[in-house]
């Protein structure tokens, strides 16, 4: 891992400022570092990379770092740790150039004009977004990591720069003001860290572990940086005797070996301790050996040497060759209990996979040879960046995106089986319906019950390591409001959101209209004007007045609740009235003098088929023979309250232009909920009697509650149920009353 690379001296002292010229004469002496690095890189592109240091040593000339250092040094090393990964000339300008646009006033027409497009998509996708354009600062971080990981997803060189500017940032966080630091730390925890895991960058992945645990505890990074030098002192002569075993055994094998050691970082210890309640003595596996060999084949048969030399320990060995994890890593894993029953971790594979293992998708860019140009994290890696963009299309709001996105950042993962054994890695706590989504959208859409290892099982069952999978799909089934609750990839997440928001304005607009329309007869017009070329012009005036893109737009405002029919409904006759139309006195008379004046907008017939555009509201649950007003809330469609609810008594009285006339169909669809307390002696058995009289009754039982204290002589049951209508639920309550050691059967209406 390349440091930040030590200054030395440079001529052109007319550019420092008086008093620190030793300071600010570093940036010349580190780009000349830097070049020895860019002996990969052509004479041309070499002379690019210097044109780019020119324009951002002169960009940020005069600023400097916290501490002290001009502040070139850090998109210097920046570009140095990219050079690591040898990353191509344009990514090295723009990790040069990566905070010109945001420091220093550049423009990205400018960077556009100098370098060329593609360094200035680059260097843009790294600007942050200014903060004047958001209100928090939550939601200006959000739509700045969207944007960052859909510039990401359409070239991954604009993360790869990130991840070396942050890494370089966290190197330094010393020097920044210390109420900074765990904030930054954090982020780099939760954000950085698993996107680098996720990239296959596994030694970046370690390192911003390590420098966010000693920033975040400086004092348990202390204690436990001393017990891990302790102990391997201790343990110096021990990881010695196995190493010479280990070379030994393959020496006889005649099996040729690179062999390297690893030891567990301090995070990786610490989070270990804290998970599973361990105290340092009991962590085992600190130390481990990376065996590198020429072959896959080598792999394994190196694995039964070793188990030949030590006994293996049950259940510590995974073949990740076989089974390559999420980001595309591989290896054999395997734990032996060595000299004196000390455990130790053996890591086996070749030097693709340890390139693959250290470096992920920048190995694309470290090795061109045959061997690596189709490596198993880049395959996997494009796939979850495609996914990115899937995500955006459907999630135009930053903060949802990057709740989403998050999702798919843990590395535990779980690898299951479709029926045709194709294997399928998900997040740890996947479910069927994550399944059928990573399949295809359309059979996530559709998806109506699930097998797996052949057993019929709930949409909510997790995956398990193993399973064969088996999704049913039909016609008729929809995405369902509930999976939200316990999908768990950010795609399944985003694919459901985005069906039910379609459905949800699809179902507005309708209701929109009806309403509209009912309003614009109280203006003495039959019908609303349609969407047709004559109209338009009428149209775009209307839109204008509203604020509305387009007539669609503005009939699902109307059905949210987020305008008010009737005051659109005056603005559009008035705009009719100045082209020469006149209302219709016949219908103007009828309609104002039959309605009442509180629920001018018009009347609203429900059967119970209008899904997400109308809500039963929970306070007062009303059901067909309840008389009934409809309140169209700020954003949330029609909500139907009982007349006598005291939620819609309040509401009317703050804000009864919202309210309209709501009446029940003659035949409703489906049954409604209600709910019912039913009072009991606390027998033995009690609630199987009572669940099985409403059953009887045919009156589905969809929640019930009991009291946790269960001592007393009686109790109160409260149950949730779905009902035909209120003749339906009279006959409910009777059964309920006649049915043994119940004292008292009524239903839960709201006080007024």
């Amino acid at each position: 891992m390349s440091a930040v690379v030590q200054p030395e001296s440079r001529p052109s002292a007319s550019s420092l400022p008086s008093g620190r010229p030793a300071a600010l004469n570093a940036a010349a002496a580190s780009f000349a570092a830097l070049l020895d690095r860019l002996d990969y890189l052509s004479a041309e592109d070499v002379e690019l990379v210097r044109r780019a240091y020119r324009f951002a040593d002169e960009a940020h000339l005069g600023q400097l770092r916290n501490s002290g250092e001009p502040y070139i040094t850090h998109p210097i090393a920046v570009a140095a740790q990219c050079t690591e990964w040898k990353l191509d000339a344009q990514a090295l300008m723009a990790a040069l150039l990566h905070d010109a646009m945001e420091d220093c006033g550049v423009t990205k027409a400018d960077l556009v004009e100098r370098f060329g497009a593609s360094v200035a998509e680059l260097v843009d996708g790294l600007t942050k977004l200014d903060k004047l354009q958001f209100n928090t600062r939550e939601e200006n971080q959000a739509e700045s990591f969207r944007k960052m990981l859909l510039a990401m997803a359409r070239d991954v060189r604009v993360i790869l720069v990130k991840l070396a500017d942050r890494t370089h940032n966290m190197r330094t966080l010393s020097d920044a003001p210390r109420e900074k630091w765990s904030r930054i730390s954090r982020e780099t925890l939760e954000i950085y860290a698993p996107i680098a895991y996720r990239l296959g960058l596994n030694q970046t992945y370690r390192e911003l572990q390590d420098l966010s645990f000693r920033h975040l505890r400086p004092w348990r990074y202390a204690i436990l940086g001393k017990a891990v030098a302790k102990a391997r002192s201790r343990r110096r002569d021990l990881i010695h005797k196995v190493q010479r075993d280990v070379e030994a055994a393959f020496a006889n094998a005649d099996l040729q070996i690179r062999i390297a050691g690893r030891e567990k970082t301090l995070y990786s210890i610490y989070r270990k301790m804290d998970e599973k309640h361990l105290s340092f003595a009991e962590v085992t596996d600190i130390y481990g050996f990376r065996l590198i060999l020429p072959t896959i084949t080598a792999c394994y048969t190196a694995l039964g040497i070793l188990h030949q030399l030590y006994k293996p320990l049950p259940g510590k060995f995974k073949d990740h060759i076989a089974i390559t994890k999420l980001n595309g890593y591989q290896s054999l894993h395997t734990t032996l209990v060595g000299p004196s029953g000390v455990n130790v971790e053996f890591q086996l594979r070749t030097e693709a996979m340890h390139l693959v293992a250290e470096s992920g998708v920048a190995a694309h860019w470290l090795y061109k040879a045959s061997e690596t140009s189709d490596t198993g994290a880049e395959r996997l890696s494009a796939k979850w960046l495609q996914s990115l963009l899937d995500i955006q299309d459907e999630t135009r709001d930053a903060a949802e995106f990057w709740d989403h996105v998050k999702v798919d950042l843990f590395p535990d993962a779980v690898y299951v089986f479709t029926p045709k054994s194709e294997i399928m890695a998900l997040p740890r706590g996947a479910t069927v319906v994550d399944f059928a989504y990573a399949i295809h959208t359309n059979i996530g859409d559709h998806t109506s019950a699930a097998r797996i290892n052949g057993e019929q099982v709930p949409l909510r069952t997790e995956l398990n390591n193993g399973d064969v999978v088996e999704v049913i799909t039909a016609p008729v089934s929809t995405p369902n409001p509930a999976w939200l609750g316990f999908v768990r990839t950010g795609r399944a997440r985003s694919k459901i959101r985005h069906y039910l928001k379609t459905l949800e304005q699809t179902e507005s607009e309708g209701l929109g209209e009806k309403l509209l329309t009912q309003a614009l007869r109280a203006e003495g017009l039959a019908r609303l004007p349609d969407d047709s070329t004559e109209q338009q012009p009428l149209w775009d005036k209307l839109l204008r007045f509203t604020g509305n893109r387009s007539r669609a737009e503005l009939l699902t405002d109307i059905g949210l609740g987020r305008r008010i029919a009737t005051i659109v409904a005056k603005r559009l006759m008035a705009l009719m009235a100045e082209r020469g139309e006149r209302p219709d006195a016949l219908m103007l008379t009828r309609e104002r003098f039959t309605a009442h004046e509180s629920v001018s907008q018009g009347g609203v017939t429900l059967d119970g088929s209008e899904n997400s555009s109308v809500r039963f509201a929970t306070c007062c649950r009303p059901i067909p023979g309840d008389p009934i007003v409809g309140y169209l809330g700020h954003g949330e469609g029609l909500v139907v309250h009982v007349d006598s609810c005291g939620v819609a008594q309040r509401l009317h009285h703050k804000d009864s232009e919202r309210f309209i006339t709501v009446e029940w169909s003659d035949e409703p669809l489906r049954p409604f909920e209600t709910a019912l307390r039913v009072t009991v002696r606390n027998d033995k058995g009690v609630l199987a009697r009572i669940a099985a009289t409403l059953a009887g009754a045919e009156a589905d039982i969809t929640h019930v509650e009991m009291p946790e204290d269960a001592a007393q002589d009686s109790i109160d049951l409260r149950f949730v149920v779905a009902v035909q209508d209120r003749s339906h639920l009279d006959n409910v309550l009777r059964a309920a009353r006649r049915t043994p050691s119940v004292l008292k059967a009524a239903r839960i209406l709201p006080a007024p």
